[in-house]
């Protein structure tokens, strides 16, 4: 609306009165009376942390600072969306395996508290031993059976008190995401999609004219990761006392000799956004086709492990049926 000529508090008004969502409208609706009272954008989007965060309140603010406020929000809605499709792409790659194992593993529950007692009835009557697989079955039946409201809430505590720790013990956070890099496969398009993130991130706030510091401020917390966000406040100190950019980051075991080598080119043509923006296709591509590698290859694996779990126990409970036919037979 802008770059159409637009004035700023007319689009406000516009895209306010416009919205679906409720609370979305009165968010926009209270940036306009912000604005309206000659408060800077930047200011005013300051005062909605949750929605609008540090990054995009600095980009905002140079480019009020330099009239091209309009371009500034192109590059932050094309930053966004970038950035987000990525992470989209790892919550999808993450979500499909957990969301398969949880529901096999309440499978395998309901199969063990109301199932298996059934069977376990009519083996009691067999008066033969019962095959070492069945009565390890039956015996976690029993555990089930009995505790099945320990095991449920255990669980349900379990995984509660990892994600409040994740968010309220750093030290725990950071060894959770340091740990999560070296996972195989997975730790590989973390590596990937953080290297993505910074070189997208840099690229945008250099391109806005945002000084190199500062970027790299910024940059550190929306890389996404601790592990990154530390290299790169480290990477910040150095460059703040004269360090070039790809000898600071050529010290960090994190970034790839090819990322190393693109911004040293970008620092001596004097054209490091364009290169870094080059970087991050290449990772985002990079990113979208191990997602793609890692969900081909995890549908078999999960299909290998829910068969086994049920089959298992399906197993268990026709041994005893199979060998007494032979018996009778």
């Amino acid at each position: 609306m802008m770059a159409a000529g637009v004035p700023l508090v007319q689009a406000f008004d516009i895209i306010g009165r416009g919205h679906e969502n409720p609370g979305m409208r009165d968010l926009v609706m209270a940036i306009k009376t912000d604005v309206e009272g000659g408060v800077a954008l930047a200011d005013a989007l300051r005062k909605h942390p949750m929605q609008f965060d540090p990054l995009t309140c600095n980009l905002v603010h140079a480019g009020e600072q330099a009239g091209i406020l309009d371009n500034l929000l192109d590059k932050i809605a094309t930053y966004k969306e970038k950035t987000e499709a990525i992470k989209g792409k790892i919550k999808k790659a993450m979500f499909y395996p957990t969301a398969v194992l949880v529901v096999a593993f309440v499978i395998a529950a309901i199969l063990l508290i109301f199932v298996i007692p059934q069977f376990q009835t009519l083996f009691s009557s067999f008066g033969a031993d019962l095959p070492a697989l069945t009565l390890a079955v039956i015996h976690l039946s029993k555990i089930f059976t009995a505790y099945w409201w320990a095991i449920f809430g255990g669980l349900g505590l379990g995984i509660y008190g990892l994600i409040q720790a994740n968010k309220r013990v750093p030290a725990f956070n950071e060894g959770l995401q340091r740990m999560s890099l070296k996972i195989p496969i997975i730790g590989a398009i973390l590596n990937k999609a953080a290297i993505a993130r910074f070189a997208r991130t840099l690229a945008t706030m250099f391109a806005a004219g945002v000084p190199l510091v500062e970027a790299l401020d910024s940059v550190a917390g929306a890389v996404g990761n601790v592990v990154y966000g530390k290299a790169v406040t480290k990477i910040r100190e150095e460059v703040a006392t004269g360090t070039s950019l790809q000898a600071s980051m050529g010290q960090r075991d994190l970034f790839p000799n090819m990322v190393v080598q693109m911004v040293a080119i970008g620092e001596e043509a004097g054209s490091i956004d364009t290169m870094l923006s080059k970087v991050a296709d290449f990772y985002e591509e990079e990113v979208d086709n191990a997602v793609d590698g890692l969900s081909s290859l995890m549908e078999p694996l999960i299909m290998v492990v829910l068969g086994g779990m049920i089959g298992t126990l399906v197993v268990a409970m026709y041994l005893p049926i199979f060998k007494l036919g032979q018996v009778v037979g």
